[in-house]
């Protein structure tokens, strides 16, 4: 069932990443997850960089021979090692999946933490930036397309729309990118929408859902 329309004006202003790491330090995230009874935490990293158009975000899409979630756009990230921190393992899967160099990042808080439907595992998104979108290959096994987009695009006309699916949490509202070739929902579609309602300051925000489906094109 078709949803609403984005609640950011169509197009909405660029913004560098100042002003968005700015106004996302700013909002009172919750508290860390209970994960003692989590099979394995995650993390993934929400790396911002500034563009021509302003602000950009990094993203990945999974190759098509993955056995779970092939072809899903996401952000770099993955479970956590024994003790690691979220913000540890963030870095470390981006290296592992781009080769983003852990040293050129600067991780400056949390987001939300959000948990997918099809595991018991808190995924917690990690902010960081860079002083420039650099341009980054994807390990093969994980990654088949690395690429910036700037935080703009998203709130281009016709790109946002947004879907009721009935599950078994009730009707859950699934909500969607649809970019020029590659189309953003589940889990990162969920941390996106957040973070621009945050960037553009958008009245009566609310967080994340506890629980968000994960995409499995299978």
């Amino acid at each position: 069932m078709p949803g609403g329309g984005p609640p950011w004006p169509v197009p909405a202003p660029s913004h560098d990443t100042a002003h968005a790491v700015r106004a996302l330090l700013a909002e009172p995230w919750s508290d860390d997850p209970d994960t003692s009874h989590d099979d394995r935490p995650a993390a993934v990293l929400v790396v911002l960089a500034d563009g021509p158009c302003g602000a950009e975000v990094l993203l990945t899409r999974r190759p098509w021979h993955m056995r779970t979630h092939k072809g899903e756009v996401t952000f770099p990230g993955g479970r956590l090692d024994p003790g690691e921190t979220y913000e540890q393992a963030a870095l470390r899967e981006a290296w592992e999946e781009v080769a983003l160099p852990p040293e050129t990042v600067t991780v400056v808080g949390r987001l939300h933490p959000v948990r997918p439907w099809t595991n018991n595992n808190w995924i917690m998104p990690v902010l960081a930036h860079i002083p420039a979108p650099v341009e980054l290959v994807g390990h093969a096994a994980e990654v088949d397309r690395v690429w910036w987009v700037p935080l703009q695009d998203f709130t281009m006309p016709g790109t946002y729309r947004e879907e009721h699916w009935d599950t078994a949490y009730g009707k859950h509202p699934i909500l969607f990118y649809d970019l020029d070739d590659e189309t953003v929902w589940g889990l990162a579609g969920r941390i996106l929408t957040w973070l621009l309602e945050v960037v553009y300051d958008i009245p009566g925000r609310t967080p994340p859902p506890i629980v968000e489906p994960m995409p499995d094109l299978a």
